[in-house]
């Protein structure tokens, strides 16, 4: 499930940067990189070279591209996508190489076991890797030959992959796309054709998610936008072909899996299928919210047909009930008995974001010597088992730095505006009142003497707020 992570887009007030600030303190977060590491990652950046081998498959005649969120430097992923006449396509995906630049027992392995993932804060993300190597001599940026593991599939009429290939090469992005200019380009008609293909993909990957009975649940994230007052909350729903291109990551994950799979070693994304207890009780949600999911609609279709409106957002957050239990299971030699992730209905792995998350960077080895018939290197199978628990540790983490940030954000957003009157959704009732959403702004919050049933809309008078503390209390009106 998509964070949905506070974003500043402008410098903020000193009382909100200050209680930003001491988050990191709070949660022990990661600072600058250790002295011995920035040097590591400097020399990877100087020395490792950059040019077809015996080993690395000269792959720059593919007119790859980027499509990311605006102002994007750590690019993980290129794509190239090009129809064929008999209907289907050729699908070519480069993800960083980031283990060229990062050998197994280093500085720069030992600091990213540490961190795990790159954390996204509203005033700053803590990456996983020095940014000479994640925003530079890793990343797929535009004009410059890189390192790159590379996905082939052919694609018949459905998009099913016919055949999937994986080769490590050197490749070379001819454009930087955002997701709002590459959007608007469709719109205009002059898209390049990967990007037009992309909407067929899409199309056609999402059909196939339906049919195995797999979901998507997109939540908008969360913008904190400067304004000549101060600071606006804001929900971003995204454009459509941010569907479109998360497709081809799942698409690449699920292939992962199978390869590890077939091959009984690596480490998979799991979750247990949602208990017929939290189905009964999000059916009865939706009922509540005046949106009902019927019996005879599978679960996914209902998700990806749900209006844009706070009601149905209010729908999406209830949803999230029954994406629990999400983990990493590890591979060596047997196969347990959860492969799958219950979301998406299909094994899945973790494999398209080397650049932001540990466990990519063990998938793409694992994978490249599982594909072209070679053993999986020792110290890459040998270390698997200490995944799990680094990913868990950090995903643990960046989820209450997210909260956290939220409830500050929110409470600067709001200063100023005690007494006002707000609309709001309930969400679900409490023993000594309800969650709530706000309409405008976004923002979910507990409020104390709610007594009505999810679904209603209700009218919340603003008691207090403290930006320090990162608290908002609301009093029924």
């Amino acid at each position: 499930m998509p964070s949905r992570r506070a974003r500043l887009v402008s410098p903020v007030q000193s009382e909100l940067s200050a209680a930003l600030g001491a988050l990191r303190e709070q949660f022990d977060l990661p600072g600058a990189f250790p002295a011995e590491v920035q040097a590591a990652a400097e020399r990877a950046a100087r020395e490792v070279p950059v040019s077809a081998s015996a080993e690395l498959a000269d792959l720059r005649g593919i007119p790859f591209l980027t499509i990311d969120p605006e102002g994007s430097t750590d690019l993980d992923q290129a794509v190239h996508l090009e129809r064929t006449a008999d209907g289907g396509g050729i699908l070519h995906y480069a993800i960083a190489d980031v283990p060229a630049f990062v050998p197994m027992g280093g500085a720069v392995d030992a600091e990213a076991r540490r961190r795990g993932q790159t954390v996204y804060a509203p005033d700053g993300r803590i990456p996983l890797h020095p940014a000479v190597l994640s925003e530079d001599a890793a990343s797929l940026l535009p004009d410059r030959d890189r390192h790159a593991f590379v996905w082939r599939f052919e694609l018949d009429a459905d998009a099913r992959p016919a055949a999937v290939t994986l080769a490590r090469g050197v490749i070379r992005s001819r454009a930087q796309w955002s997701y709002v200019d590459a959007q608007a380009a469709l719109g205009r008609g002059d898209a390049p054709e990967t990007i037009q293909h992309l909407v067929w993909f899409g199309d056609e990957r999402a059909r196939r998610e339906s049919e195995r009975g797999g979901a998507s649940l997109n939540l908008p994230e969360i913008r904190v936008v400067a304004t000549p007052e101060g600071y606006d909350l804001q929900a971003d729903e995204g454009v459509p072909l941010e569907d479109a291109n998360a497709q081809v990551s799942l698409l690449t994950g699920m292939a992962a899996a199978e390869i590890m799979l077939a091959g009984k070693v690596g480490i998979l994304r799991t979750m247990p299928p949602a208990s017929e207890e939290d189905v009964a009780a999000f059916r009865a949600q939706t009922a509540g919210l005046g949106v009902p999911w019927h019996p005879d609609v599978p679960y996914g279709d209902y998700l990806r047909d749900l209006p844009r409106t706070p009601v149905g957002r209010a729908i999406r957050e209830q949803a999230a009930g029954l994406f629990r239990g999400a983990g990493y299971t590890v591979l060596d030699g047997e196969v347990p008995d959860l492969v799958t992730q219950a979301a998406i209905a299909a094994p899945y792995a973790h494999t398209t974001a080397p650049l932001r998350r540990l466990v990519d960077r063990w998938s793409l080895l694992v994978c490249h010597a599982l594909a072209n018939g070679e053993e999986v290197p020792a110290e890459v199978r040998g270390s698997l088992t200490e995944l799990p628990e680094a990913m868990e540790r950090s995903a643990r983490v960046a989820s209450q730095v997210d909260a956290a940030a939220i409830e500050h954000v929110a409470a600067a957003v709001l200063r100023g505006r005690v007494g006002e009157v707000f609309d709001a959704v309930v969400l679900r009732r409490r023993e000594n009142g309800g969650r709530v959403a706000l309409t405008v702004p976004p923002l979910e919050t507990t409020v104390g003497g709610v007594d009505a049933e999810p679904g209603a809309t209700i009218r919340l008078r603003l008691v207090a707020t403290d930006v320090t503390s990162g608290t908002v209390e609301f009093a029924p009106a």
